[in-house]
């Protein structure tokens, strides 16, 4: 990897190999001969994401992986993750991921539904008002390597996929998108791809879609004209913050939006 604080990459690859053992801020600086404090600064400039904040979100990835690889409880699972309390686990992952944790186990067996409906839909605008007081964000995405699928892409509060996006959409090719009315704030869009013929189980675990993200945050003024973005899609990197929120979830939001501009 070229990016800058190349250093960070080994702290990244202690990370996973240590995701379930208690990970110290101290421990994880010392690996890479920094104090705490610049380490943190660095990771942060680097990732988007504090160190902590960074293992916390990679723990919620593991959990979501041995739901549907195991046969662990739910309350194993959460202590496995280093979550003490079955509450507080349950109410972190539906708040990340939008399903609590038996529910996205259980979605396994309709993961591919909307996924399917998608391949047949022949219309896919979504008819929405405009306020010419709002902003709007505009853009091109396209791709390192040929793909054709569904591209899922938004703009979220913080540096990482979790959650609903505050403003999302889905695209059937590469090319143009767009989003309007967006309020005055701080954005960071990030994007993800689903190739067609994906099954289930790789939908609800995307470890190997397409994705991207900007690396400075896009910043939305009272009348302001947002520069075009451009992204690229890539292979997933290490330093790639885990996408937690759940890909069916985000494809029946969509489609039920679909369904009601046709109703118009």
């Amino acid at each position: 990897m070229t990016e800058r604080y190349s250093e960070i990459d080994a702290a990244i690859a202690y990370i996973h190999k240590h995701i379930y053992d208690p990970i110290p801020l101290s421990r994880l600086a010392k690996h890479v001969s920094y104090s705490p404090f610049h380490f943190t600064r660095i990771f942060k400039e680097r990732i988007g994401l504090s160190p902590l904040y960074y293992i916390s979100s990679l723990r919620l990835q593991k959990a979501k992986d041995l739901l549907l690889r195991t046969n662990l409880s739910v309350r194993d699972i959460g202590m496995e993750i280093g979550q003490q309390s079955l509450g507080t686990f349950t109410t972190r992952f539906a708040d990340k991921v939008g399903l609590t944790p038996a529910n996205f186990r259980n979605s396994v067996q309709h993961a591919n539904d909307p996924f399917q409906s998608l391949r047949e839909l022949d219309d896919w605008s979504t008819w929405i008002p405009t306020f010419s007081n709002l902003a709007r964000i505009e853009g091109t995405i396209e791709a390192s390597v040929p793909f054709h699928g569904v591209i899922l892409i938004g703009l979220f509060a913080k540096p990482i996929p979790e959650g609903y996006p505050l403003y999302g959409t889905l695209l059937s090719s590469l090319g143009h998108f767009r989003f309007t009315d967006v309020q005055p704030g701080t954005y960071y869009l990030m994007a993800t791809s689903v190739p067609w013929g994906m099954q289930s189980m790789d939908i609800l675990l995307p470890h190997h879609t397409l994705r991207t993200r900007t690396k400075t945050p896009i910043v939305v003024g009272m009348n302001s004209l947002v520069p075009h973005q451009r992204v690229m899609l890539h292979v997933p990197r290490p330093d790639d913050p885990p996408i937690l929120i759940s890909l069916p979830l985000l494809m029946n939001h969509f489609l039920e939006r679909v369904k009601r501009s046709r109703n118009r």
